[in-house]
């Protein structure tokens, strides 16, 4: 299986009135995660995990698109792929030194 999968987390500031609705909005999405949140300074810390970059910037903007929202910035991305070992290959179920012998 050669499947790819993006984790990305970004802080959203928002209006601290607005605080309970956006992480109630956000708690809604898909492999979306509120990591961390400061009522106080108006800070969300979120998790967004995807097997798609695309799935990843429609949840961004979608965040951007709540209502008392005043900023998202995108804090850091990874994309994992599976290792030489994890992939998939078609070879002969035979140890290694008994296909070498025949």
């Amino acid at each position: 299986m050669n499947t790819v999968w993006h984790v990305c987390s970004v802080v959203v500031h928002v209006n601290t009135e607005r605080m309970a609705a956006v992480n109630d909005a956000l708690e809604k999405l898909p492999n979306v995660d509120v990591a961390a949140s400061d009522s106080d300074t108006g800070k969300m810390v979120v998790v967004l995990e995807s097997d798609s970059e695309d799935t990843l910037l429609k949840h961004i903007a979608s965040i951007r698109e709540l209502a008392g929202v005043l900023a998202v910035s995108l804090v850091y991305h990874q994309l994992d792929e599976p290792s030489f070992d994890e992939q998939s290959f078609a070879f002969d179920e035979q140890p290694l030194d008994q296909q070498a012998q025949g």
